[in-house]
């Protein structure tokens, strides 16, 4: 007998919008893999304007969006990746991010850089949450 529990593949619809190879996030039990956030304006397929900043604000929003829609919060997060197009950015966005953090409730986090990001982002977060 199996103690196996079913993945559910999750599309909230509040974020992306579009046809896309992925889901938006996969709940198995208590733990909730989201999937790459960019700085999308939602419902629309267009990173939002004005760097860094404004992607970053927008990369947490859009993270807290699909948390809270599918029972999840910003305290339940415990593990992110952040992908960054320029290293030299990462001061700016770590005082973004730690705005929409717990102080104490920080999840472990690994932060690169890479060669390009889809939409010709700034920024991308992916995450992992458990309650």
């Amino acid at each position: 007998m199996s103690n196996a529990v079913e993945p559910q593949f999750l599309h909230s619809g509040k974020v992306l919008k579009g046809d896309f190879p992925f889901s938006e996030a996969v709940r198995v039990g208590n733990m909730l893999y989201l999937s790459g956030q960019l700085g999308i304006v939602p419902g629309t397929q267009q990173i939002a304007s004005g760097g860094i900043e404004s992607e970053s604000h927008q990369v947490m929003q859009n993270i807290r969006a699909v948390l809270e829609t599918h029972g999840y919060a910003m305290e339940d997060l415990v593990k992110c990746t952040v992908f960054l197009a320029d290293m030299a950015e990462w001061p700016a966005f770590n005082d973004i991010y730690k705005g929409y953090l717990t102080a104490g409730k920080l999840p472990a986090r690994s932060a690169l850089g890479v060669n390009r990001l889809a939409m010709d982002a700034r920024v991308e977060v992916e995450c992992i949450a458990s309650r």
